[in-house]
C-alpha cells in the first residue's frame, strides 16, 4: 500500500492505495502548530478506524504548497510508516511540459492536478482544470499536453471569512447556494453573493480562456472542496472529480517507481 498526502493551505488530504484500489481517503485541517507526533497519532487513529495497518504502507508521495509542513509531515511518515515519501518538485518524472516563465513558480498542486486530468479525462484534449481551494486556480492545458498558464483568484472560504472578519454585524454563514438571488435576509444576501458571485466569476473566466484558445470545446473539470456547490450554478463545468489531486499523485508514484 501506499499513502499520497496532499498538504494545502486549509487541509491537509490523504489517501491510501492498495495497488489500483482506493481504500481511504479522508481530510484533516492544517494547523501549523501540530508536531509530527500529533499529525501521526491523527493518521495512525485514521487508519486503524478502517482496519489498515501501519506496516502494510511502504510508500508515499507528497505535494505540498505549505513548506513549513514538509519537515513534519516527513518526519511524521518516518516515524509512524517507516517511509520517505516522494515530494513532487523538481527532478521528479510527471511528463507534464510547463510553458511559463518560470516553471519553479508553479504549485506543486497545479502540476499535480494537471497531469492528473490528461491521464484521467484524454490525451491531446484542451483542458481547463479549476481547483476550488485555499485560492481558486484555473490551470490550461494545451492539446499538446502541456501547462500554458492560467489564473489565480481568491478562494471562496477565505472571501467569506474577508466579509466576516471586515464587518460589525454580518455573521459566519453555510456556505450553499439559496433558493432565489433575490435573498430576503441577512444570511441568504450573504449566501447568494458568495455562491452566485463565485459561480459568475468562474464562468466568465472559463469563457475568456475559451476564446483565447480558440477552442470552443475545450473540457473544464472541477475539483476541490466547493466544486459540487459552484458547478451546480453553472453551465461550463463538465466533470467534477474530487479526487483529482489524490489519484494524480498515486499516479507520478507509480510513474516514478517504473522510472527507477
Amino acid at each position: 500500500m501506499i499513502i499520497c498526502i496532499d498538504i494545502g493551505n486549509t487541509n491537509i488530504k490523504y489517501a491510501i492505495y492498495d495497488k489500483d484500489d482506493l481504500k481511504m481517503s479522508f481530510r484533516v485541517a492544517t494547523d501549523f502548530k501540530k508536531t509530527s507526533d500529533e499529525y501521526g497519532e491523527q493518521l495512525t487513529g485514521m487508519l486503524e478506524a478502517k482496519g489498515i495497518f501501519v506496516k502494510d504502507v511502504n510508500g508515499g508521495i507528497v505535494s505540498s504548497v505549505v513548506p513549513t509542513l514538509d519537515y513534519t509531515i516527513d518526519k511524521m511518515c518516518n516515524l509512524y510508516l517507516g517511509i520517505e515519501p516522494l515530494h513532487i518538485a523538481p527532478g521528479l518524472k510527471s511528463g507534464l511540459n510547463i510553458r511559463c516563465d518560470d516553471a519553479r513558480e508553479v504549485g506543486a498542486d497545479r502540476i499535480v492536478n494537471c497531469v492528473s486530468a490528461i491521464v484521467s479525462y484524454g490525451e491531446g484534449t484542451p483542458m481547463i482544470v479549476v481547483d476550488f481551494g485555499t485560492a481558486t486556480t484555473f490551470n490550461v492545458i494545451s492539446a499538446n499536453n502541456e501547462f500554458i498558464g492560467g489564473v489565480i483568484a481568491p478562494g471562496i472560504k477565505g472571501s467569506l471569512d474577508s466579509l466576516v472578519n471586515g464587518t460589525a454585524k454580518l455573521p459566519r454563514v453555510e456556505i450553499e447556494a439559496p433558493k432565489s438571488i433575490i435573498a430576503k435576509n441577512t444570511v441568504t444576501n450573504m449566501q447568494a453573493g458568495i455562491v452566485f458571485g463565485f459561480a459568475g466569476l468562474v464562468e466568465y473566466i472559463v469563457k475568456r480562456i475559451k476564446k483565447e484558445l480558440k477552442a470552443p470545446e475545450v473540457k473544464t473539470i472541477a475539483t476541490g472542496g466547493f466544486s459540487t456547490i459552484i458547478s451546480k450554478e453553472i453551465e461550463c463545468i463538465d466533470v467534477v472529480d474530487k479526487l483529482l489531486t489524490l489519484k494524480g499523485l498515486k499516479y507520478l508514484y507509480d510513474l516514478n517507481q517504473t522510472q527507477e
